[in-house]
């Protein structure tokens, strides 16, 4: 079966496009799978067809910071700027659970952007909601403390009002150290905002995390 037909922007492309990528096999990627690492050569464009990649950077300490995930419909802005400019990768790309992907390969993407007008404003729109997440990133992490970065992280990532996810991670998220992150959930559990253990934190108080949240800018 045409994978395409399945893939809401890449069904609405011309249909010579389309016959392209029909060519090429979506491919299945176990959790933990790593895509990509610092220095290497960028293969190609990733569309994702389901699952998620978590991309990261990593400093020279080892600790490291999760710059975006790309779930389908979105673009990795590091296989777009190696493609576009020939730089090699500087993050490291991870499958965040069992996923499934089609790798544009480079001669076949810029054959797409050549004679498809669509395939080019797909890439471009791909591109610009993604530097628009990042400079979000870069703003956060510039100007907000880390309370604020944690609580909104507990907040916008909660269902209902648990989030399930290990410090460590909430660390990677929110570019801090895990201790850091047990230490502010240890104040928040005493202040009575939420409760935490292994892997979980539970929301008490929504109405204080917000005002934590809005606290003002560094």
């Amino acid at each position: 079966m045409s994978w395409t037909k399945n893939t809401t922007d890449i069904a609405g492309l011309d249909a010579p496009a389309r016959a392209l990528l029909d060519t090429l096999t979506p491919v299945e990627v176990p959790a933990g799978a790593v895509l990509f690492c610092p220095g290497e050569a960028v293969k190609g464009y990733v569309v994702m067809l389901s699952g998620r990649v978590d991309v990261h950077l990593i400093g020279p300490n080892g600790r490291d910071i999760l710059l975006y995930q790309v779930a389908p419909g979105q673009s990795c802005i590091q296989s777009t700027l190696g493609l576009l400019g020939g730089e090699d990768y500087t993050g490291e790309a991870t499958a965040a659970g069992p996923a499934r992907l089609v790798l544009i390969p480079r001669d076949v993407f810029f054959a797409l952007v050549d004679s498809s007008p669509g395939f080019r404003r797909l890439v471009f729109g791909a591109f610009a909601a993604r530097m628009q997440d990042m400079m979000q990133l870069v703003e956060n992490m510039s100007f907000l403390k880390v309370e604020a970065r944690l609580a909104a992280l507990v907040l916008d990532r909660a269902e209902g009002d648990t989030l399930r996810m290990t410090q460590a991670d909430m660390a990677t998220a929110i570019g801090s150290a895990r201790e850091v992150v047990s230490r502010r959930l240890d104040r928040w559990a005493k202040a009575g905002l939420v409760t935490h253990g292994r892997g979980e934190v539970t929301i008490l108080d929504r109405a204080g995390l917000e005002e934590v949240k809005n606290s003002p800018a560094l």
